[in-house]
């Protein structure tokens, strides 16, 4: 390996932001995926029009990327991409290049999950590709409470880690997992939001006639107001 002589007076940058160090960099555990982050970045970022996307052909084409993956692209980039998802870090969608099957990947923010829903809506299109329906997920519930909000929700964060232990204490697991569908139905997609919903269950029943009496014991309705995190969710 060459040595490193040092940057030069002049040269170009990629904006990375800051929430990448504050948020995700303690959830990076494998250098790969960490690389594959940051060439995404390096790929996007000079892109223009409102939706910035990368493919995995597009990565596979890219040398730098290519090398830094040790000659073994094909088969280390996709596992890195699909832990990338999983983290809620990207956002990705099978597309069609004429009959050539590939993967789009964008970065997750709310505008690029509107442009996947527009996308498969036929709302919009890409030029030069089809956007394709990802393949149907069996309709068994997550293994636990964290892989559904990592799934449906975002990042999860400590913060709301330690909201999820609470939430889990306080309330049936079935309404946890009710409460982020209804907030994912309705794009609502942040703990506050799902809180606000328990709380609301908690305090006047549900709907489907599941009433508060049902709550685990020793549940305080304003667990979430009052807490520590309380500043969060406010009525």
């Amino acid at each position: 390996m060459t040595e490193f002589t040092g940057f030069p007076s002049r040269m170009t940058f990629t904006p990375v932001p800051n929430l990448v160090f504050s948020s995700l960099l303690p959830q990076i555990t494998d250098i790969a995926e960490l690389k594959v982050l940051l060439h995404i970045f390096e790929i996007i970022y000079p892109k223009k029009g409102s939706l910035k996307f990368t493919s995995l052909n597009e990565m596979l084409g890219n040398a730098g990327l290519v090398n830094d993956l040790t000659g073994q692209a094909k088969d280390i980039l996709p596992e890195a991409l699909a832990a990338l998802v999983k983290k809620g870090i990207l956002l990705t969608l099978p597309v069609k290049t004429g009959t050539a099957a590939d993967q789009i990947y964008l970065f997750n923010n709310e505008t690029n999950r509107l442009s996947i829903e527009r996308l498969l809506k036929g709302e919009m299109v890409l030029p030069g590709l089809s956007a394709e329906k990802p393949a149907t997920v069996p309709a068994e519930a997550p293994a636990d409470i964290f892989t559904l909000y990592e799934q449906n929700i975002g990042i999860l964060t400590p913060l709301i880690a330690d909201e999820l232990r609470e939430a889990v204490k306080q309330y049936p697991e079935g309404w946890i997992r009710e409460a982020v569908k209804e907030a994912v139905s309705l794009n609502k997609r942040n703990w506050r939001y799902i809180a606000r919903i328990l709380e609301h269950w908690a305090t006047e029943g549900r709907d489907d006639g599941t009433h508060r009496g049902n709550l685990k014991k020793n549940t305080d309705p304003d667990k979430f107001i009052k807490g520590r995190y309380g500043h969060m969710v406010q009525r």
